[in-house]
């Protein structure tokens, strides 16, 4: 009984000695950073200016896999299931903090399926009109909607999407009712608002920054509490009229579950690191993102803040994928 005893502890300290050891060399291989959307969107943006210098700072290539498709829930469940070796980051955003209420059934859980890196970024939400539509402000575009119940279209990239529940959260806040319009994605819903087909929208600050700049849109106020350094002439949608209303779009690293705190700890260290580098800040800012950098207590604190935040509009809204 004694040697069975022994060599199973001799087992045991062979094997964690390997996993300490494993654990120092991190990383050994390339690491992939699973975007849940196709290529070209802001997140894939994102995705590809904080790779390269966390793939230097790691000494290991940092590998784009876009995974998107079903709301951004398939890369999500990908990562959900990859081993927790540290291998595997995710670009998880505030859409996955509502699809935890929106969708009846998801094969991963966003609370206990994944270990918060960082937040490394934030960013508001833009509310635009179409330059015919006669509201140059907040309060005009709410008179407008009250003199005109149910006649005016807002686009979005998809029911359910941040930009569908903005506006929605918008209605209700404001007393107002408008029209919800449906897009395959962030890009046709600001094509179909450039192109007339609906009044106004309230899209990402990246995807639309350029053109309410050019003149194309016309920008009433951003989502966020404070004005957007980016934009600083616009008011927060809270002080044109609306107290109290408060959206934001962020985007962060995760990783699955189980993946050791040293591993974590180093790529939470990397990830800021990275965001304080001037030519990362330099292309976040001309893509209107802010960089973050929070800890990963901070991260997951958010997140939870943002699921029950999100359910409530979910459920306001009527909103629902089966």
């Amino acid at each position: 009984m004694k040697s069975v005893r022994y060599g199973w502890l001799i087992f045991l300290a062979t094997g964690m000695a390997t996993m300490t050891q494993a654990q120092a060399q991190y990383p050994v291989k390339p690491v992939r950073l699973i975007v849940p959307f196709p290529p070209g969107g802001a997140s894939d943006a994102l995705g590809r200016i904080i790779g390269p210098p966390l793939a230097e700072a790691l000494g290991r290539p940092v590998v784009i896999e876009n995974r998107g498709g079903a709301g951004a829930n398939i890369g999500a469940e990908i990562a959900a299931k990859s081993a927790p070796d540290g291998y595997t980051l995710f670009l998880g955003n505030v859409g996955h903090a509502i699809n935890v209420t929106l969708y009846g059934r998801l094969n991963y859980d966003f609370v206990k399926d994944f270990a918060p890196v960082a937040q490394i970024s934030s960013g508001s939400l833009i509310v635009v009109v179409h330059p015919s539509v006669p509201a140059k402000s907040v309060k005009e575009l709410v008179a407008l909607a009250m003199a005109r119940p149910g006649q005016l279209d807002y686009s979005s990239s998809g029911s359910g999407s941040v930009a569908h529940l903005a506006a929605a959260l918008f209605c209700n806040m404001a007393g107002v009712k408008m029209n919800h319009v449906s897009y395959k994605g962030g890009g046709p819903a600001v094509i179909a608002l450039m192109g007339g087909e609906v009044s106004l929208g309230f899209p990402t600050m990246p995807s639309v920054i350029q053109h309410v700049k050019s003149g194309k849109l016309r920008g009433l106020a951003v989502s966020t509490p404070r004005r957007s350094p980016f934009m600083p002439d616009l008011p927060t949608i809270s002080e044109a009229g609306v107290s109290g209303y408060e959206v934001s779009g962020w985007q962060g690293l995760l990783v699955p579950t189980g993946t050791p705190n040293e591993i974590i700890s180093r790529l939470h260290a990397e990830s800021v690191k990275a965001l304080s580098r001037q030519e990362v800040k330099e292309r976040l800012s001309a893509t209107g993102i802010e960089p973050t950098g929070s800890t990963p207590e901070q991260f997951a604190g958010h997140i939870r803040r943002e699921i029950a935040k999100w359910a409530k509009v979910v459920k306001a809204s009527g909103a629902r994928v089966d």
